[in-house]
């Protein structure tokens, strides 16, 4: 591949440019005469192969890392939401235990009443009513 460019647009403030600080062996040949900029591939080699599994095995160690603090915050939020259902149920139950109090006192209280209203009519309706 081929690309041809000015002398100015390839260096506009006289930089080496990046490939000046990679190693030796993985720079990009000088350019040909003319100004064209010819890009070439390296067959990769035993001695490249090397650093290569040791930034493969680089990257699966960060990879653990990363899965480890993701999953020990997955753990953490699930031991969240488990005490926040635990406090849910037991709100829950204390709600039905007051809400079965409140049913019973509004069930003595109608039975309450009722026999008030009971004696009431009955003494209203007494003949003896008139003596007091």
């Amino acid at each position: 591949m081929a690309v041809i460019t000015s002398e100015w647009a390839a260096n506009p403030l006289g930089h080496q440019g990046p490939g000046s600080y990679a190693p030796l062996d993985r720079r990009a040949p000088e350019e040909p005469t003319g100004g064209a900029r010819v890009a070439y591939l390296h067959p990769q080699t035993a001695e490249h192969s090397q650093p290569n599994d040791r930034s493969a095995e680089n990257l699966d160690v960060l990879i653990q890392r990363a899965a480890a603090d993701s999953m020990d915050e997955i753990d953490n939020v699930i031991r969240d939401l488990e005490s926040m259902r635990e406090m849910l149920r037991n709100r829950g139950e204390q709600a039905s235990r007051y809400v079965a109090g409140y049913a019973s006192l509004c069930q003595a209280s109608m039975t309450a009443m009722k026999i008030i209203s009971n004696h009431l009519k009955v003494w209203k309706d007494s003949p003896d009513r008139s003596s007091y």
